[in-house]
């Protein structure tokens, strides 16, 4: 799917951390933790398509991880968070460099400040893609 080493080397990492991350998450939920839902990216995950998706979904994991961290009580876990909410960030911006380097790329909210967002917005946002089933 990833062409060229830049492309290759960051699916490489940025599907490392993820499982790293769903495996700190379901360790520190417990029996808290959801169930994965049931996903179909269909053609987002085409050649032409995959990179693009990949950004958006990164800048939607920075922004859930930014709006959720002031509701974690666990100073253990707000730290743990904020470390994902950073490699997140890392991801996003990569993406954004391979999908098309320009600054609106780089930070697509426009400016120096990173928008976050609620839980319901994440999910809605999550929703409106399609890919879960």
């Amino acid at each position: 799917v990833a062409k060229g080493a830049q492309e290759s080397a960051f699916l490489k990492a940025t599907t490392a951390d993820e499982n790293a991350h769903v495996a700190f998450l379901k360790k520190a939920l417990g029996k808290k933790a959801v169930a994965a839902p049931k996903v179909d990216f269909g053609s987002a995950t085409s050649k032409s398509k995959w990179l693009a998706t990949s950004m958006v979904l990164e800048n939607t994991g920075v922004k859930a991880y930014g709006g959720q961290a002031l509701n974690i009580s666990s100073p253990a876990y707000i730290t743990a968070a904020l470390s994902i909410w950073a490699v997140e960030a890392r991801h996003a911006s990569v993406a954004g460099l391979l999908v098309k380097a320009a600054p609106d790329s780089i930070s697509p909210e426009k400016g120096p400040f990173q928008t976050t967002a609620t839980a319901a917005e994440v999910l809605k946002a999550v929703e409106g893609t399609g890919f879960l089933v």
